[in-house]
């Protein structure tokens, strides 16, 4: 019977492997980008409110717009909306859905029109939780 150290030493080390194929096992990974949203929007808004996939998708929009990426009004709860088409475009809508969906949501109270262009999105979604949870906004 051979002995071990003759049978592993016919084997080449990894360590030893030419520096060639290197790269070639260190690919780079793009990281995804990550939005943080509160477990009651799947535990309790989702089943309690009919909201349609319009809704959801522009609610989700608005949401990560205000409360996921850098805002200059998020102590406000405020931010900006783009233009319906731009909108529309990138949830794969049409502008009537997107008008339609945004009354749909101010008449919930998810979110409310400043003015043209600026929406308040509430942190917890309706005044209830907010109150629930402590958000207060500076007005």
């Amino acid at each position: 019977m051979e002995d071990i150290r003759s049978i592993l030493s016919m084997y080449k080390s990894r360590s030893n492997k030419e520096d060639a194929t290197a790269p070639e096992r260190e690919v780079a990974h793009e990281s995804p980008t990550l939005s943080e949203i509160p477990d009651l929007f799947f535990d309790e808004i989702i089943p309690e409110f009919k909201l349609s996939r319009g809704d959801i998708s522009l609610l989700m929009l608005l949401y990560r717009q205000v409360w996921c990426r850098p805002n200059l009004y998020r102590s406000h709860g405020i931010g900006p909306l783009n233009a319906y088409h731009d909108l529309a475009r990138s949830l794969g809508v049409s502008q009537d859905e997107v008008i339609h969906s945004i009354r749909s949501l101010e008449g919930h109270g998810f979110i409310q029109t400043i003015r043209a262009g600026q929406y308040f999105v509430r942190k917890f979604f309706t005044e209830k939780n907010d109150a629930k949870y402590g958000q207060q906004y500076e007005f």
